[in-house]
């Protein structure tokens, strides 16, 4: 990862390219390695639309990429206001990167209220373009600007363009019949068109799926597509505009294979499918809408094709209950919620363990407590994760590090729910859920198999050699019980919340038995077959960093800027968090100090120094926000030195 990129403006060394384009009047043309670009408005202003198309043909460009969309929890926020602000934050490359970037190099801002809330995390001397029709005294003096910033100078150390987009806009929709409101809609497909101009995106795949988005509409998709064009066109023509930039495809960054855009969610959502199918079962969802989970719900109600079945329950109990139903009935049972929905359904968390049925429990973690922060990133679930049920309820905790790895994360989850018969917890979050990345699809031959064999007939013999059933005789290597379905002749047995009894199944109130079970249970969880940790230390380092979940692109990130200025630092990443790795304790033993990265208040930290007595430092964030690698590089330095 190289550094942090100056803004197009200040770059005097850059690669000027097409010197006949110049001599000919034409503009220039200037190389960068990456760039990071985000788009803010009000909630209303298609931010998060405009953003995913330009991700869209980025990656269909073939550069690398990582987006980092942040939006209001309200459906449709105060306008104009400093809490209404929506934003998309793009990092693309010609090279390998890990995360949507520190700063923008270019904010486009289509109200004050826009400029103001991202202005200060901008570097001197990056693009700035603003919306002027939406700088009226009403609007500024709504957001705290006593004098235009446009006027005031306080701008100045930054390149800005001011642009009447709205205006813009409107002119070049004169020719449709629509209202000036139905036409100022479109204003950020005119924004869209103009920073695709600015750094050579591709344009049909836009235009195709304006198209397709609009199919029922024609006129609404020929404005927007037109107003996307004007946008272009206005790059091209105008002189305020000298310079446009080509960022490479980064084409040593992946491997052969065929790629697509992905977030966190669809990639889930498509590791779940792959996991049914390589289960030959049903897959079967029991959910309630919650943010920021909602997405996978809406994606496997597409794909009945792939005999997934959805059910939106009427809340959070009745989605897992009906999931775990499910998995009685011999389905991958699945149900997806976010923090607080994880609380509701604790109590059949703890039944599904008490069962020790196979069941999927998706946790995408948000900021808490309670309802918190909707639309913000947080990883404060793991405790609750591991702990949160009556009794000693254990349950195998995995986290995705990406949001490509998602998909290989729902693969792992599931394999263990249905090898261990166990609920198992797949914690991703906010951050990744609404985040993409390229995803190289994998070969079918590639993915495992997760086939297993259902119950037959019957497991047991007594002692006057009559062959019966017993639901919890256990398989040696997994201690797994075995999975009858329902109706399978034979195979009758109780199931409840209740104790049972070794073997049989049979309620039992007997205290050594409930001593035995809970052991046995819990010995199941322990047993888990998981890889074990693989630990990146070229310099034999004394400080490890070590992380889980969705800090691994900033945490790597950092890493790789220490090593670049010269230090030795050692990296390793958790995938399971319950039961860890059997080598992780070997690990932290190498390591004089141990750092840990959370973006929670130390929950990692809590069960690493209670478990392997290791004095690990604990670096915390709670804002919503994903850390930044600068500001990890600089904790982590701190740590070496100290």
């Amino acid at each position: 990862m190289t550094s942090q990129v100056s803004s197009p403006a200040e770059q005097a060394d850059e690669t000027v390219v097409g010197e006949q384009r110049k001599a000919a009047g034409a503009k220039d043309v200037r190389r960068l390695d990456r760039v990071i670009i985000r788009f803010a408005g009000d909630s209303g202003d298609g931010m998060q639309l405009t953003g995913d198309r330009f991700t869209s043909e980025t990656a269909s460009f073939g550069n690398d990429l990582s987006t980092l969309p942040n939006f209001p929890a309200e459906i449709r926020a105060p306008a104009g206001t400093l809490p209404g602000v929506s934003s998309f934050q793009l990092h693309f490359a010609d090279h390998d990167i890990l995360t949507p970037g520190d700063a923008p190099n270019v904010l486009v801002a289509m109200n004050p209220a826009a400029l103001k809330a991202n202005i200060g995390d901008l570097p001197r001397g990056a693009e700035v373009i603003v919306n002027t029709d939406e700088f009226t005294r009403r609007a500024m003096q709504k957001v705290g600007y006593e004098a235009s910033p446009l006027e005031d100078g306080s701008l100045d150390g930054y390149h800005v363009h001011p642009v009447p987009l709205t205006t813009l806009t409107v002119e070049a929709l004169k020719e449709f019949d629509l209202t000036r409101k139905e036409a100022e809609r479109s204003k950020n497909m005119f924004a869209l068109g103009l920073l695709s101009w600015m750094y050579h995106r591709p344009t049909e795949g836009t235009e195709k799926f304006l198209k397709s988005k609009f199919a029922k509409k024609p006129d609404i998709a020929a404005a927007n597509i037109a107003a996307f064009r004007a946008g272009w066109n206005f790059g091209e023509t105008t002189e305020d505009f000298a310079v446009s930039y080509e960022v490479a495809p980064a084409a040593t960054a992946f491997p052969p294979g065929v790629y697509r855009n992905i977030s966190g969610n669809l990639a889930l959502s498509y590791g779940l499918i792959a996991a049914s199918r390589q289960a030959d079962l049903p897959l079967y969802l029991g959910s309630y809408p919650i943010t920021p989970a909602s997405d996978i719900l809406h994606e496997l109600s597409r794909h009945k094709n792939f005999g997934v079945r959805t059910f939106q329950a009427e809340d959070e109990i009745a989605g897992i209950g009906a999931a775990l139903g499910a998995a009685f009935g011999g389905s991958l049972a699945v149900t997806t919620t976010s923090g607080p929905g994880v609380a509701l359904k604790s109590e059949t968390i703890g039944l599904a363990v008490s069962l020790e049925l196979p069941l999927l429990v998706v946790d995408i973690q948000r900021g808490g407590p309670s309802t918190g922060l909707p639309t913000k990133t947080e990883q404060a679930d793991l405790l609750q994760a591991m702990y949160g049920r009556n009794g000693e309820a254990p349950v195998p905790v995995v986290a995705p590090r990406t949001p490509a790895d998602c998909f290989d994360a729902a693969l792992e989850a599931a394999r263990i729910a249905l090898t261990y018969r166990t609920p198992v917890f797949l914690l991703s979050d906010g951050y990744l859920a609404n985040g993409s990345e390229p995803w190289r699809i994998p070969d079918l031959e590639e993915l495992p198999d997760l086939r297993v064999r259902f119950a037959q007939g019957p497991n047991h013999t007594l002692d006057d050699g009559t062959e019966v059933f017993w639901p919890y005789k256990r398989d040696p290597q997994t201690l797994a019980r075995p999975w009858a379905v329902p109706g399978t002749p034979g195979l009758e047995h109780r199931i409840g919340g209740i104790e049972k009894q070794d073997g049989t199944g049979n309620i039992s109130y007997d205290p050594a038995n409930h001593d035995f079970m809970v052991r046995t249970r819990q010995a199941k969880i322990d047993g888990i077959d998981v890889p074990d940790l693989e630990v990146d230390d070229p310099h034999n380092a004394r400080t490890l960093v070590l992380g889980w979940g969705s800090t691994y692109g900033p945490i790597t990130a950092a890493v790789r800027r220490l090593r670049r200025a010269g230090e030795s630092i050692a990296q390793a990443h958790l995938r399971h968090l319950n039961p860890f790795p059997k080598n992780l304790g070997t690990v932290l033993e190498r390591y004089d100090k141990v750092v840990i990265p959370e973006m929670n208040l130390g929950q990692l930290a809590t069960l690493i120094r209670a478990k392997y007595l290791v004095d690990a430092h604990s670096y915390n964030q709670v804002n919503g926000m994903p850390f930044k690698a600068e500001q990890l590089a600089a904790a982590l330095k701190e740590a070496i030195d100290g």
